[in-house]
């Protein structure tokens, strides 16, 4: 493994609980509310730019990320999903049907759901944003505790 691919980890203390952070030289891989397999403790430029844009978001000073990120899995599917995530602004709230009809499958609906939660960057890739038809807050990997206080942050 050269340094390019060797993936750093570190744990951010949020406000809402251990967030688990994993980086490679070419982007945040991993945003986790549950630890990292594999990797090696530390910190590289792209974990401390993850670190200080989620001191920023957890400060009300940021609503958008400028960190690269880094797929490291995901099918073509999940990746598609993740990336129409990417796309639900700041403050907003989509339901599972929006979302798989932003991904142009309606029927979908359940897929789509699965591949949120998988999402392997919580916050960077806004699955928080993604609630029940009925407005109800429904499956979160972080526990929707979490969920509830992100949403909170961003409703200001």
């Amino acid at each position: 493994m050269n340094e390019d691919t060797k993936l750093i980890k570190t744990i951010y203390h949020s406000p809402c609980g251990s967030l688990y952070l994993g980086a490679v030289a070419g982007g945040l891989c991993f945003a986790k509310w549950h630890p990292i397999d594999g990797g090696e403790d530390g910190m590289n430029d792209i974990l401390a730019a993850a670190v200080r844009e989620l001191d920023e978001y957890f400060a009300g000073k940021r609503q958008d990320f400028d960190v690269p990120l880094c797929y490291m899995g995901g099918t073509d599917f999940q990746r598609r999903v993740w990336n129409v995530l990417k796309t639900i602004p700041y403050g907003s709230t989509i339901s599972y049907k929006e979302e798989s009809l932003r991904y142009g499958n309606e029927k979908a609906i359940r897929a789509v759901a699965s591949a949120n939660g998988c999402n392997p960057i919580s916050i960077f890739i806004p699955c928080h944003r993604v609630i029940g038809s009925d407005g109800s807050l429904t499956g979160y990997n972080g526990g929707l505790d979490k969920k509830r206080f992100l949403l909170e942050i961003e409703r200001g």
